[in-house]
């Protein structure tokens, strides 16, 4: 039953396609250059930190930045939200969403940040309010009403295309043909895996013609809970002792192997399903299983610390803030120049 919805599903989403290429249905500006990026599968990419390297990037060379992501979860999806005008954060955690609003919070003074699920509506208001030279679609490779002059497409290494099926028997949200639509694809989490080139073999059998990046997830700053809540842009800390590690990410074993391999000695793990909101009781169990692995310390994300404000811990929680960096930063960098050049 679940092949057979897989299969409609699949030809659904193709059917869709197939009116775009024609013309049928068609993508309209949103009056600047425009990047996408997005995914093909569900769950977690690693796509944040690409979001926010490319925000800073733009910004830097002086472009008024705005970052237009649907805010999964939060209380009103159809809603409109500005999550930060640039100056401050103006919006509530729920209102926002979680990835919005780790954005704004990352990126205060570098972009504006807007939760909205039709990027096509807020991006032309957006132009018009606050005169934006340069936009950032995340996650919007399905999203093909928004034309975008850029469109990039992030595959986990450690879990590239499941097992091949759109949804809902795979994790596939189109079929993997439709990768003939990226520009760039960035492989991320390379380090985590042996051998990424079957990989690029399966993302070249779809288009032989997009630049294809290879990155590593690795730690750019560890900090405590309550200096990451502030704001403080404190230096990087190197906790000691044993760890117990939890997250609430689309492809948690990424974190905790990201950590495993950067030398961190992990004593147990806890996950929880991707965008869940914390609550007292997440916290005792997280705090009760720590101290049960003879845990002397917690490790978590940024996505998840962003949820985490009113709570206290009995063990030091730490934030792990990720980067990524590149085999060829430059080829990144020249087809972002080009857009903007375009």
């Amino acid at each position: 039953m679940l092949s057979a919805l897989s299969w409609l599903y699949g030809k659904i989403i193709d059917t869709r396609n197939t009116h775009f290429e024609r013309g049928t249905l068609k993508s309209h500006s949103l009056g600047a250059p425009t990047i996408s990026v997005g995914n093909i599968t569900v769950g977690g990419t690693g796509k944040t930190p690409l979001v926010a390297m490319i925000a800073e990037f733009l910004a830097d060379k002086g472009e008024k930045v705005c970052i237009i992501s649907r805010g999964y979860k939060r209380a009103n999806e159809k809603e409109r939200v500005v999550v930060s005008d640039g100056a401050g954060i103006i919006a509530s955690l729920k209102q926002a969403g979680d990835e919005p609003f780790e954005l704004a919070q990352k990126l205060l003074g570098k972009a504006i940040v807007i939760s909205d699920a039709d990027r096509l509506r807020s991006g032309k208001w957006a132009k018009d309010k606050y005169g934006i030279t340069a936009f950032i679609l995340d996650d919007a490779f399905q999203h093909r009403k928004a034309k975008r002059d850029l469109d990039i497409v992030v595959i986990d290494a450690t879990n590239p295309f499941g097992n091949r099926k759109t949804l809902p028997s795979g994790i596939l949200r189109e079929p993997l043909s439709n990768l003939h639509r990226a520009d760039l694809v960035v492989i991320t989490r390379a380090n985590l895996v042996d051998d990424i080139a079957p990989i690029e073999g399966e993302i070249r059998r779809h288009n032989e013609k997009c630049d294809i990046v290879i990155a590593k997830n690795k730690t750019s700053r560890i900090v405590e809970l309550g200096v990451f809540l502030r704001g403080d842009k404190l230096d990087t800390v190197k906790p000691n002792g044993k760890a117990f590690a939890f997250c609430a990410l689309g492809n948690p074993d990424s974190f905790f192997d990201q950590l495993r391999n950067e030398g961190f000695n992990l004593t147990a793990a806890n996950t929880f399903s991707d965008h869940h909101s914390y609550t007292k009781h997440d916290v005792i169990t997280i705090v009760t299983a720590a101290k049960e692995s003879s845990a002397e310390i917690l490790f978590t994300t940024a996505k998840d610390a962003v949820k985490l404000a009113g709570f206290e811990f009995e063990l030091p929680c730490y934030v792990v803030e990720s980067k990524l960096t590149f085999d060829d930063e430059k080829k990144l960098r020249d087809q972002i120049c080009a857009v903007l050049k375009s």
